[in-house]
Formats: C-alpha cells, sequence, structure tokens
C-alpha cells in the first residue's frame, strides 16, 4: 500500500486557534472526512511561523499582493499601520521549506488571507472589501510548483489528487 499524498494545510482550518483574533477557522464541508482519508496533513501557520504572536492586529497588503511583497514593492501593514511585512515574508519562507521538506506539492491554505488567500486577499482600505490577488505565502508556494487551494476549492482538490494518485 502506497502513503497518502501530503498536503499543507493552514493550521486554522484544523481548528488551530492562530489566526489574528485567537480563533480557527475549522472546516466544515462534508468532504473533510474524505481529506482528512486521502492525505497526510500537513499543519502550518505562516504568521506564527514568522514571529507574530497570536492574538495579534488584523493584517492587510498594501500596494499589491503577495507576489509584489516578496519582490519588495508592497509592504503588509496591520491596522495600527505597523509594518510586518519581514514576518510575512519569513512565515512564508519557513512554510516554503515545510512544504519541501515533507514532499508537499499541493496544500489547502486559507482564503481571503494575507498570507495564504490564493484567489482573493483583502484589499488593504480593512474594509472588508476583496480583490484579486494571493498572499504571500501562497504565491511563494506557487513559484515553488506547489499547486495552492482554499477551503471552497475542495472538489477540485480531491479531484487533483486522485488524479496525480492514477
Amino acid at each position: 500500500m502506497t502513503n497518502p499524498p501530503k498536503l499543507l494545510i493552514s493550521a486554522c482550518l484544523l481548528g488551530q486557534p492562530v489566526r489574528y483574533d485567537g480563533q480557527s477557522k475549522p472546516m466544515r464541508s462534508p468532504a473533510w472526512q474524505t481529506l482528512q482519508e486521502k492525505f497526510e496533513l500537513i499543519a502550518v501557520c505562516p504568521e506564527c511561523l514568522g514571529g507574530l504572536p497570536t492574538p495579534r492586529p488584523a493584517a492587510e497588503i498594501h500596494g499589491g499582493q503577495g507576489e509584489d511583497v516578496l519582490n519588495g514593492a508592497a509592504c503588509v501593514q496591520t491596522n495600527h499601520q505597523q509594518d510586518v511585512t519581514q514576518a510575512f515574508i519569513s512565515g512564508a519562507e519557513q512554510a516554503l521549506a515545510v512544504a519541501q521538506s515533507h514532499g508537499c506539492k499541493l496544500a489547502l491554505l486559507k482564503a481571503n488571507s494575507p498570507s495564504c488567500g490564493n484567489r482573493q486577499i483583502y484589499d488593504g482600505s480593512f474594509s472588508k472589501q476583496l480583490r484579486l490577488g494571493s498572499g504571500v505565502t501562497a504565491a511563494l508556494l506557487q513559484q515553488h510548483g506547489v499547486a495552492v487551494w482554499n477551503e471552497d476549492e475542495l472538489a477540485g482538490l480531491l479531484a487533483t489528487a486522485k488524479g496525480r494518485k492514477e
């Protein structure tokens, strides 16, 4: 019997209280049981890996998206204008190192997060407005060949994983 593929997953989706507000966002999808059966789950919280405390002030990307932060063209600031860019970059680098050390080719990350969002992120105004773009960790993982999905894309993730095994 072969080992299941390894899936890098946001710790908050597993119920760990690591989000900026000290809460978690545990998944309640019917596909959750299937996900646990199909993968070996490798939990990470890039923001915690980057040294940020829990709880912590909310943060959003200003001046671009995750790729722009990695290229030095944008920054990550808290709602109190504190620059936390280096912590976000460090956390992304450490999450990538975890993914690579475990051989993760797939990641399931928290939607809309300035670290983990893979399709949309908050627009930097702290007004709960979303815009297209990816977070810092999602961008770095994608640059290194890790396919990033969010909790609203479980069907696609499971189909991709099935295709890789066959």
